[in-house]
């Protein structure tokens, strides 16, 4: 297929390249110029001026940014992707961003006679260098099967879980998730230190029992060793936080445990940890 890649950040950047490894004929946009240079040396394809250039003739645009402001940037006015898509072409975002515009942004395609898709990823840097993100998809079935055969060379796993704004709404459940188990396994880690224990024998036997996940699995040894500089960073996890809050309040979901969190979080940037990543939770329980 004809494909527009729209941000090239931690994600976006390793998700175009398999597309145009697969070959798929890849055009990518990025507001930095030098970074769309440097995937098209690393990928070759071809990079665009504007969103508006980049989609011109994509049967699929895809789009991974940073929040809802810079999707709506991205999308809309005479340089945006809308202007430029041809009709019945696909626009699929892959950012984080309130369920709210995933269904104004389904509306506006609609309206244009284009296809929409909302595609959060989950997976980290890791899986998509590694091709092994789990993308949960919100929209039309007609308009995913379309499109799984593109978003299976990203994925280990791909699923469609209702119309437009539901796989928003499953990345909040994901994130709410993950706020409670990087705590938790926080605790466990340093409680682990603590009490003398070796922590990768500790992880031998946890990770065949009840308490395995893959928060256990990845940032057992790194919260152990210290290391932080790499993976999701807390700004990111904040972002996230917010979106899911605004819609518990929507829907009447009550999170006292992620609301905790994400105040742990918040004392952590403001000790400079912005960058982060999330596990860096257990700085916080040291004395």
């Amino acid at each position: 297929m004809k494909i527009a890649f729209l941000g090239l950040g931690v994600m976006g950047f390793p998700m175009a390249g398999h597309l145009q490894v697969a070959g798929h004929d890849v055009v990518v946009y990025n507001r930095n110029a030098e970074k769309a240079a440097a995937w098209v040396d690393k990928y070759q394809g071809s990079a665009a001026t504007t969103p508006a250039l980049a989609v011109v003739n994509a049967d699929l645009v895809l789009m991974c940014v940073g929040n809802d402001d810079d999707v709506r940037a991205v999308v809309y006015g005479d340089d945006g992707a809308i202007a430029g898509m041809k009709t019945n072409a696909m626009l699929i975002d892959h950012t984080t961003t309130s369920a709210i515009l995933a269904e104004e942004l389904a509306d506006a395609c609609q309206q244009q006679s284009l296809q929409f898709l909302d595609a959060p990823v989950s997976g980290g840097q890791a899986g998509a260098e590694n091709a092994l993100l789990t993308i949960m998809v919100g929209g039309v079935q007609n308009s995913f099967d379309i499109a799984l055969p593109v978003l299976d060379v990203m994925a280990k796993k791909v699923t469609r879980v209702g119309e437009a704004g539901a796989g928003q709404k499953c990345k909040m459940v994901n994130q709410l998730c993950i706020a409670g188990l990087v705590q938790g396994l926080a605790e466990g880690v340093n409680f682990a230190k603590n009490a003398g224990l070796d922590v990768p024998i500790v992880l031998d036997v946890l990770r065949n029992g009840a308490a395995q996940s893959w928060q256990l699995e990845n940032r057992t040894l790194t919260m152990a060793e210290d290391k932080f500089d790499f993976g999701f960073a807390i700004d990111w996890m904040r972002k996230d936080l917010g979106i899911c809050f605004e819609e518990a309040q929507r829907n009447g979901s009550l999170t006292p445990i992620a609301k905790l969190v994400d105040g742990f979080y918040a004392e952590l940037q403001e000790q400079g940890e912005q960058r982060s990543d999330t596990s860096v939770l257990i700085k916080r329980l040291k004395s």
